[in-house]
Formats: structure tokens, sequence, C-alpha cells
């Protein structure tokens, strides 16, 4: 494949976003692979390659196809490819994907079956099985389904955004084509009776019913087929019709409905169709024969999360990660509150290897502590059963000013956060939206005391969500402090927020999108200076992507004027490393193991006077021009050489981690079953087992 001439400002260190996230998505596919991952947790992997998978081709590929389908021009400024040169080297990267899924999840189903552990199809149910399933059909699924046929009488239907639909092609001509939805009502599988844990999947029972269903038609084929559709939705679409009177939260209500709507970019099938009629879907589809994947593994893989679940606590503890304890700073008793403890001193947790409690023990302090006046916070995701939305109402009944600033347009979490939201108002807080324009990424809250006359403030940063459960399984780290001047600067950002001012000056915390690129680049700019003197200099950032094109390019700047530069990105990065006498004095490193790795801390400087800041925003474009994001300065020697010794580790790890060469492939450092390897999340855990008190008071 040829790509058109590139643009000027195109340069040789630099990939394109899009491959670049797809190498990542391999990389979560490796780990199902690897026979040392506990069996679940591998078929856990091939599911979040999946569903990693569909979310990018709604996102991204929904993206593209909207910039390839406009008049003007759209060029990737790192490769100058155009919209529509991106959108074919992706689906030409993405069919050994498939390929690769298929065996994998072969491999795994198999070495299941040691475990009595069987997914069956129709053709291999015992006589007491098909017994069961008829039964199971007719009173459960049979009621419900609803069968059409297309033809000169009966239009094509709308194939809803990733439901399965079972497709029947007929050997009378005049018939196109039988269909049958798979209502998500269903549930993804059925368990069969017996000693063993054997399993059918329920698009596998009404495919096999299909014929039944059509019995007056001679079913010459069936497979499964599901629809992927863009899903890239801005709230200023001209499309989208409201008025005046809407408040935010209707319209993302009317746009979630026109979510499931919109153009498709891909059709999934699970078997082979006949010609016709995948030129047929293509056709009513609007997609090329580019945009069809075959898959023998199921097509939707969102069941293995459920069947672990229900496994015998036996087998969950042979083949799933060994459960660990978080490392709980409330054990070490060192004052009686956490209000007191953050007051005298900053503290700072690493999740999921320090538990969240702390936190969530300082939020419940506050919100029946008299001395406290207001609670401010930002919203982005929250857990299904939010203990922090509870404590946010409590303080609200109690008289507290709580305000809530709740990012309504968060991908996917959209409804949850509607109904957070008039829950919250419900109790009494004050919730507010954000600027029009800009998703509000930042993590931050903000707690305001008065005692004896006199304003205290306990600010509270984070990378990660407020979101109890994925503090269990995401990488992050939370900061409590109780200085004064960023306890200021965080007043300022809520007051700021509330009146859609992005202009706001600040003296320590960075806050995008028009104060915190520019910072950054500076900081760079002085380990650049430091190089020039002959001085020790260091640049160390860890990020979940970086494709910033001015970042990059300062990046390129620094190892031409040799300053290491020590990148961990778990994600995309389009930024290549080692290139002869552009990027040199480069390495970029992704760690992808059991958690996911979210935290995002920039290092600026060898010596422990380094700056360094925790920031909720990734070195993305969208980070830095798109998003309010805010980044914290970590001023405490103490948790400076904390966040320095977790870096070091995951810069030692070669076992996890894997090094991009100068081409844009990632390579293990060495081989899984040599001596000596070091799996820096695992070294983590084994921290927080040991119960390491890394709080290191001052007293």
């Amino acid at each position: 494949m040829t790509a058109s001439t590139p643009l000027k400002t195109q340069t040789s260190y630099m990939q394109n976003r899009e491959l670049s996230w797809l190498r990542f998505n391999e990389r979560v596919l490796e780990e199902a692979m690897d026979e040392r991952v506990p069996l679940f947790e591998r078929l856990k992997f091939v599911s979040i390659f999946t569903s990693n998978l569909d979310e990018f081709y709604m996102i991204r590929v929904g993206s593209l196809t909207d910039l390839a389908g406009m008049k003007e021009e759209h060029r990737d400024n790192k490769t100058g490819w155009t919209a529509q040169e991106q959108l074919n080297y992706i689906f030409e990267a993405t069919e050994p994907y498939y390929e690769k899924r298929n065996a994998i999840f072969a491999q795994i189903e198999q070495a299941l079956e040691n475990y009595q552990i069987y997914r069956v199809g129709m053709d291999d149910l015992s006589k007491q099985e098909k017994k069961f399933i008829e039964d199971y059909y007719a009173e459960h699924i049979f009621p419900v389904l609803s069968p059409i046929v297309v033809d000169s009488h009966h239009p094509f239907p709308h194939l809803m955004n990733k439901q399965q639909y079972v497709m029947c092609s007929f050997e009378d001509k005049n018939q196109t084509l039988g269909i049958i939805p798979v209502s998500p009502s269903f549930p993804d599988f059925i368990q069969l009776p017996g000693d063993s844990f054997r399993y059918i999947l329920t698009s596998h029972v009404i495919l096999g019913y299909a014929k039944q269903l059509f019995n007056m038609y001679k079913v010459s084929s069936t497979q499964l087929v599901a629809v992927t559709r863009n899903a890239d939705i801005a709230l200023d679409d001209e499309h989208l019709e409201y008025d005046d009177d809407d408040d935010i939260r209707q319209l993302m209500k009317k746009t979630l409905k026109k979510r499931a709507r919109l153009a498709p970019v891909r059709l999934e099938v699970e078997g082979q169709l006949p010609k016709r009629v995948g030129q047929l879907l293509c056709d009513k589809l609007q997609l090329s024969r580019k945009q069809v994947f075959n898959s023998v593994a199921p097509i939707v893989l969102n069941y293995p999360f459920e069947l672990i679940q229900r496994m015998p606590k036996h087998l969950e503890m042979k083949c799933t990660y060994p459960p660990f304890r978080a490392n709980n700073l409330l054990d070490t008793q060192a004052y009686p509150t956490v209000t007191e403890w953050c007051l005298k001193e900053d503290m700072m947790l690493f999740y999921p290897y320090d538990s969240m409690e702390p936190f969530l023990q300082l939020l419940k302090e506050s919100a029946e502590d008299p001395h406290v006046v207001s609670i401010k916070i930002t919203i982005y995701r929250l857990a299904q059963h939010s203990i922090i939305t509870q404590y946010l109402c409590l303080a609200a009944e109690n008289g507290k000013d709580v305000t809530v600033l709740i990012e309504l347009q968060a991908r996917f979490d959209e409804q949850n956060n509607i109904e957070w939201a008039e829950r919250l108002e419900e109790a009494g807080c004050q919730v507010i939206y954000g600027v029009e324009g800009y998703k509000v990424h930042s993590k931050i809250c903000l707690i305001t005391r008065k005692d004896r006359n006199k304003i205290q403030y306990i600010t509270q940063i984070s990378t990660g969500n407020y979101n109890e459960k994925t503090a269990k399984l995401y990488t992050d780290v939370s900061m409590m402090t109780s200085h004064e001047e960023i306890g200021r600067d965080a007043d300022a950002f809520f007051k700021n927020m509330a009146i859609s001012n992005l202009d706001g000056q600040y003296r320590h915390l960075l806050v995008a999108p028009n104060h915190f690129k520019q910072p950054l680049l500076e900081c760079m700019d002085r380990e650049i200076e430091k190089a020039g003197r002959g001085e020790p200099c260091r640049i160390l950032m860890k990020s979940n992507s970086l494709t910033d094109r001015e970042i990059l390019q300062k990046l390129f700047e620094a190892s031409e004027a040799g300053v290491p530069v020590q990148l961990i990105i778990r994600g995309i990065c389009c930024l290549l490393p080692g290139v002869p006498g552009k990027t040199d004095n480069i390495t970029v490193r992704s760690i992808v193991g059991r958690f996911l790795e979210h935290s995002r801390i920039f290092c600026f400087g060898a010596d422990e006077d380094c700056s360094i800041y925790i920031s909720s925003g990734d070195l993305m474009t969208r980070s830095t021009t798109r998003r309010v994001e805010t980044a914290c300065p970590v001023y405490d020697p103490r948790l400076k050489q904390r966040i320095l010794h977790h870096l070091d580790v995951m810069l030692q790890d070669n076992d996890k981690a894997r090094q991009m060469s100068s081409n844009g492939q990632y390579k293990r450092l060495s081989s899984p079953y040599e001596a000596n390897l070091i799996d820096s999340q695992k070294h983590f855990i084994e921290e927080a087992m040991q119960g390491m008190d890394r709080r290191q008071p001052r007293h």
C-alpha cells in the first residue's frame, strides 16, 4: 500500500497514532498468550482485547470515516496520510488480529477442558441437555424472538450497534434472507445441568433453532453477524436537534439514543457468509469488503467475566490471580483522624497497592466535621454503587456547601453520570457541568475548613477517577495536601469552572487547555539548557498515550541536545525512539499486566530537587487542547522519593515491559522463562503484602 506524498511537517521520528494503538492492543492479546498468566485471566485478556477493538472502531474509525467523507482534505500531522489512507492501513492491519485472537481463544478453551469447563454447541448436547435446552428455549427465548424476512415487501431493518443477529440465507432467490435479532435482554450463556461446567452461548441456541423459525423456507446457511457503528458523537453535531430550553442532561439523553443509529464502520461475521448475502449486507450497510471481518471465536466476548463469577471457588483460586490485601495507611494509626493527618503532613496513595480507604474516610469525616464549610469535587467516572457520592450527599444533608462538577460526556458512562447528577441534586448538592466545548477530565477535590476564623484547605489531586472499583484495578496516584497555595489554586479552579473561565491564573497547578502544555515545555527547555551547560539532566514521563505534536517536537529537541529521555507509555506513542541522529537518547517502554497502568507522572531533573507533577491528563492533543485537565506539583521530599522509587522499579521491569524499536514495533526485554525477571506490578504487590509502612512520617 502506498501513501500519498507526506506533508512538509512530517518527520521520520513520528508514527501514526491509530497503528500505534493497534500495537498496544496486540500487547493486551499477548498477555492472553502467556501461559504463566492464570487461565481465567488469559480469557479476560481476550475479552478486553475484543472490547478495546470494538471501542476503537466505534470512536477512532468512526471519526476517521467522518473526516474521509468531508470535502476538505484532512491529513495526519505525524505521517501526512489522509483519513482514507489511515482507514486503509487500519483495515489491513486488523485482519491478522482476528486470526491471532481465534487461535489464542481456541487454546484457552482447550486448556479449560482440563478443569471440566466446556463451551458446547447444539450438536454437542447430550440427550438430557437437549431436553433442557428445548424447555429453556420454549419458555425463555422463543416468546421474545422477532424474526423477519427481507424481500420486496419487507425493507432491510436497522441493525443496532454491536447487537448480534442471526442471518439466514434461503435457496429461493425471491426471498432475500431472514434475520433474527438476539435480544440484549437474553443472558450471554446458559449453564447446562450436570457435574461438569458445561455451557452454551444463547446466540448459538438461537442459531440452532433458526431453520425451525423459518420452516416454510429452505434455509441454505446461517451465521451470526454484528454491526459496529460510529459512536463518536459531538454535542455540536449539526444533525442533533435540540432547542435552547433543553439542559445538557436532556441533550445527552438524546445523544445516547442517536448513538445506536449512526453509520456502520464494521461488519463482523461468525462463520462464512455466502457471497450473495455478504454483498447484500455491504450494499445495505454501505461498507466495503475490507470492513468485513470473519471470526471463529464468538464475535461478542463479554461473557467471560460472568462465567468466571459462576465458577466453583476452588477453580477460581486456581485459575485467577492470587488475591492480595492493599496496604491501608489507616492501619498505622499515625493520627486520630485523616483530616488531622492531612493538616499535619501530605499523604500519597498508590492504587491499587494502597487502599482508597484513607480518602473515603477523609470525605466521611468532612461530611460530619462542623469545621468543614464546603466540599468541591470533579466527577468523570463513578462506580455503579458509589460510596463517594453517598458521602457527598451526607455532607449536603448536614448543611455543607457541596459543589459537584460532573462531566456528562464521559464516553460510554454518560447514562450513569446523568443518573448520579440527578441523585446529587436531590440530596442538595450544587451540580454544574463544566465548560461548553471542553470535557472536564480533571481529578480534584477541595475541602475548605474554617477553624478559629482561619481558612484551611485540604486538596486532593489524583491521576485517576473517583471510582472505588477502578481503584482496585488501575494504577493511579492520589495526593492529599494542606498546602495553602495549592488550596487557593484549587479554589480558583472551581470558581473559574463555575463561570466557564478557561483563562484563570494559577501559581502551582497546571490547568489545560491554556496553562498546561506550555509549563511542561518550559520544564523540558530547562533540561535542554542544563545539557548545554554539561549539568546532570533528565526527562522521565509516564503517560497512557503520547500524541501531542509540540511535545513530540520538544522531546526530539531534548534528545538532540543530549538529554536522556525515558518514557513509560502504556498505549499510543507517536514518537519513534532510537532513530539515528534524531531520537538516540530516547527510550520508550510499555507495561501491560495484571493492572491497567493509568497514572500520569512527569519528572524533570536528574537530582533530588527534580520537579515532579502528577496529572489527570495524558500527553495527547485532546488532553492539552480540548479538555480541562489538572496537574499538581509534588513538593514533599518523602513523596517525591516514593514516586521515584515506583518509576525506578518500572524502568527495571524486564517481564511485563516491552521496549519500542525505531520502527514502532515492541520487543520483550527478556525471555518469559529467564531467571531474575522483574515484574514491577508483582513487586509492588509484594511490598503491599509485606505491610510496609511507606508513609515515612517526619516525626
